[in-house]
Order: structure tokens, then sequence, then C-alpha cells
């Protein structure tokens, strides 16, 4: 089980002067932090009034300030968490007197720097910097990133644990595949299958991306392709991840519907080489992320299909889906042990087939260690 309380006492001590207020609004630092969890994204957003001020303070030495919603206060599981100061927003009540009073109480005056998480809203720094003439603002999310950035055992067996959940929902989905099945049949099964297994929901979009002389690679167009029938010959890419605690998974595998090619077959097998040289070479305290990158991409270069290799190698990831720092070409950040990126290479070649595969990957002296790895062969729907 996570020690929040530890987590907690660790930054306040990492800041060392740099911050007098850290506000952390409900949001993926404050998960982290507290264990207060995010609400389940939706596409429109549900506002409250006061909404922006809904969150966490932190002073250092003094005891941390939770300000919520009457509703949130009422029917949320934040309401319940105890050791903090709980205040409650009524829908009648004005919250910018709230954050004067808790300014007060917290002995943060003017001049001071306040550090608001990237989760925050641009609202809560206005009223701050009319409250506080001359405030200084940092970003609270970069302060937290060096703790969170190292996964302890904890972090890592919760993030194995989604990596099992993703895996059940792929083999169930795989066992209903059949030709002639839609792009929306498909990505709806997968989120069917990850929550009866256990996820809260998807991590992030389910998504497909699909390959075939009568497929031509749309991304980010939903409604366009999620009507469209997978005829033979096509390659279909998953790509999707369970979340479980706060912690986020990201998977990647491939699927042919109808029979593939000997070259697709080739770079398929390529593609599993170039993540196993990716996997080998995450070595803590040995290698920069672009290190790591080159390591993989070299293999899918040398073999002539460097072109179609068309994106970074993998991210870090963990409350996040996708979390700095970054497998590519520029991140010279050095692997530490405990980190966990994605390791994914790629082979997209238009109107014609793909290849793809994904899993995390904790990052240990002698080299990486998958999380994941069922299901890497290429599986052939006929």
């Amino acid at each position: 089980m996570a020690s929040y309380s530890d987590r907690m006492t660790r930054f306040c001590n990492s800041i060392d002067g740099a911050a007098d207020l850290i506000f952390f609004p409900i949001g993926t630092d404050l998960d982290y932090l507290t264990g207060i969890h995010r609400d389940i994204p939706n596409y429109g957003r549900n506002l409250h009034p006061g909404h922006w001020l809904e969150g966490m303070w932190i002073a250092p030495g003094r005891d941390p300030i939770l300000t919520l919603p009457r509703m949130t206060a009422e029917f949320g599981s934040a309401g319940k968490i105890t050791g903090v100061d709980l205040r409650v927003l009524g829908d009648w009540d004005d919250p910018v007197e709230m954050v004067r009073g808790i300014l007060k109480d917290l002995g943060v005056g003017e001049g001071a720097t306040v550090a608001v998480s990237e989760d925050g809203e641009a609202e809560a720094l206005m009223e701050l910097q009319k409250l506080l003439p001359g405030v200084k603002f940092a970003n609270g999310t970069k302060l937290l990133r060096p703790i969170r950035v190292i996964k302890d055992q904890d972090e890592i067996d919760l993030l194995a644990r989604a990596g099992v959940i993703t895996e059940q929902a792929f083999a169930a989905t795989v066992k209903n595949l059949k030709m002639g099945m839609t792009e929306l049949e498909i990505s709806s099964e997968i989120d069917y299958q990850m929550r009866a297994h256990g996820s809260l929901g998807p991590s992030f979009t389910t998504s497909l991306y699909n390959s075939g002389p009568d497929h031509a690679l749309r991304f980010g167009d939903k409604l366009g392709t999620w009507p469209r029938k997978l005829d033979t010959p096509v390659s279909v890419n998953f790509d999707f991840g369970a979340v479980l605690d706060g912690m986020c998974y990201d998977f990647g595998r491939t699927v042919a519907f109808g029979a593939p090619t000997e070259e697709q077959r080739l770079v398929h097998k390529l593609v599993m080489e170039s993540q196993a040289a990716g996997i080998a070479a995450l070595k803590a305290g040995e290698v920069t992320c672009e290190q790591v990158d080159k390591a993989a991409r070299d293999v899918i270069e040398n073999a002539g299909y460097g072109k179609d290799f068309r994106h970074r190698l993998g991210h870090g990831i963990g409350w996040d889906v996708h979390e700095p720092p970054f497998l590519t070409k520029g991140d010279t950040t050095l692997v530490r042990e405990g980190m966990i990126f994605t390791i994914e290479p790629s082979i997209f070649r238009d109107m014609d087939f793909s290849a793809r595969v994904e899993d995390c990957i904790v990052a240990r002296p002698g080299g990486g260690e998958a999380l994941t790895s069922g299901f890497q062969d290429l599986i052939v729907i006929e």
C-alpha cells in the first residue's frame, strides 16, 4: 500500500524554499500525493460554483487545507479523506473570500511564491494575482516531478497489475475477432473487456490504427473510421490501456485481418527485434533517453525501414499516460532505476501494411524489465 503521508513529507522536504504555497487541484499530482482520485474524464466539463479552488493548499510546515465544492464534499470520495483541514464551499459562498482566509491562515502574504500544478485553472492564477500583489508563480508539477518520475515498488506492482488487466482484456477480445467487424465493434469490445476485468476504464481513448490497400491511415478521425469494416487484407494496430488505482497502462499489438505477406511477417519480426534492443538498452545509470531511442531505431533503419518509423520510441508512464522523460532524440535525461517507459517501435506503410508492439518497461541496472510480454507474435484472423 502506498504511504501518502511519506510522499507528502518527501515532497515538502524537497521544496527547499522554492515556494511559499503550493496549490494542487483535483488531478494527477494530487492523486499521487494523497490518493484523492481524479474523476473519470468527460468530453464536456462539469463545473461547480467555485470549481477553480477545488484542491489542496500546501504550505511547508503547516497542515494542508483541502477545499471542495459542497456537491463534491457531500457525494464524492474526496470529502471522506482524513488528516487534513477540510473546507467546504457552499453554492452560495464566495470562493475568493475562502481563498483569502486560506492565505491568512497559512501565513502567505504579498510577494509570495506560489506554485500551481499544471492541472490548475487559469482562473485560480488570476484570483491569486489579485489577492497577492507581486505574487511570483512557479510550476508545482515540476517541483513534484523529481519524486514522481522514480516509481517505488508499490507503484511498479500496481502498474504490473494494470498490465495484467490489459492483457486479459486483449486475450478476451482476440477470441471474438472475425472478418468484417467494424472498428467501432472492436474498440467497444476492448473497452468492455477492460472494465469487466477490473479497470476503471480506458487510460486514454482506445485507438485502432489500420493500414491496407483499402485502408488509408487516418489519425484522430473516430467518426470517420469507426464505421469502417476491416476487410482483408488490413493490419490493425491496437493502442489502449487499463487504469488501476490511478496508474495508467499503455499497450500495443498488431493483428492481420487476412493472410499476411512474407514481407509483412518479416517486418513484424523486425519491430519485435527493435523493441528487444530498446529493452536491453534501458540500463539504469548508464544511458540517456536518446541513446535508448537510437538503440531501437538503428535496428529498423539498418533494415531499410527508417522512414516508416515515424515517431519517438516511447515515453514515461505512470500516473499519466504520457509523462516526461521521453525516449527520443534530444532528450539527454539519464535513465534511472525505477523509471518506467513505454517502448513502442512501429513501421507504418500507408495503403500497404503496418506493424507495432508496445509494452511498459521498468529501467533496471542490467536492462529493462517488461511488465507485459504476451501476444507479441503477429495474430492472424482469416
